[in-house]
């Protein structure tokens, strides 16, 4: 997917899943000390332009990558986006023991951007998500712990999805559009995070980044492949449109 935005993906792969369209059967732990070596093996030789984050499967994996990522984020200014996978739609959890709070402390205030959805915001946050005056509050919320920007996906909201952006400087944007009706909603959030991401790599702004993104997002929502046989994939091979 990263290819069609225009940027080299490389992959420190965290943890392992069992899992298809119908859910999440089981997840197998990635030892910290082997993160940070994939870390460091690629920075070394190919030094990232943009680093996020997906899902995490401890506190230890969580500090690994603080330390593995601190020196590009905070001396070269690489922007660093926190997408807190702390449960999937369906299935096993991935999050274990204190992953929430070495997030908050550890991670987060080295974000340019963390995108919750509902559920990971309340998480996060504590404040129960339910409307637009709760994710915007949620999302100020993420800036207070040291993220210079928060996005809170509103997927789940009743009727037509509502994401709330808020800036570390306090502007405000909400993007609300038609809800696509599909079941292949598989790794949407990921996928708009990883969108924003190269994004972000390719030198745009904040804001027409996860503009930018979510307008692929749509497409790729709009032009599913029917996979699976439960909630199937998005279509990653819809070109992202650089004049966005």
């Amino acid at each position: 997917m990263f290819h069609g935005h225009g940027v080299y993906g490389q992959a420190a792969i965290s943890l392992l899943t069992a899992q298809n369209s119908l859910g999440v059967q089981a997840v197998w732990a990635v030892e910290p000390a082997q993160i940070g070596a994939q870390i460091a093996a690629l920075s070394d030789d190919m030094p990232p332009d943009a680093i996020k984050t997906g899902a995490l499967a401890s506190p230890d994996a969580v500090t690994c990558i603080g330390r593995a990522v601190s020196d590009a984020v905070s001396v070269r200014g690489v922007p660093l986006v926190i997408d807190p996978v702390l449960k999937p739609t369906r299935g096993a959890e991935f999050a274990a023991g204190d992953l929430v709070s070495a997030l908050r402390a550890q991670l987060i205030p080295l974000a340019a951007l963390v995108t919750p959805n509902l559920e990971e915001a309340s998480i996060l946050t504590g404040i129960d998500v339910r409307c637009r005056a709760t994710a915007l509050e949620a999302a100020r919320a993420l800036c207070v712990m040291g993220a210079r920007a928060a996005l809170v996906k509103g997927g789940h909201f009743e009727g037509d999805p509502l994401d709330v952006l808020f800036l570390a400087d306090g502007d405000v944007h909400y993007f609300q559009e038609p809800r696509i009706v599909t079941q292949h909603t598989h790794g949407t959030g990921c996928a708009l995070s990883a969108a924003i991401t190269a994004r972000l790599a390719l030198g745009y702004g904040l804001v027409d980044a996860v503009m930018a993104s979510r307008s692929w997002l749509r497409r790729a929502l709009s032009e599913c492949l029917g996979l699976g046989g439960g909630r199937g994939p998005i279509n990653h091979f819809v070109r992202a449109d650089m004049e966005d």
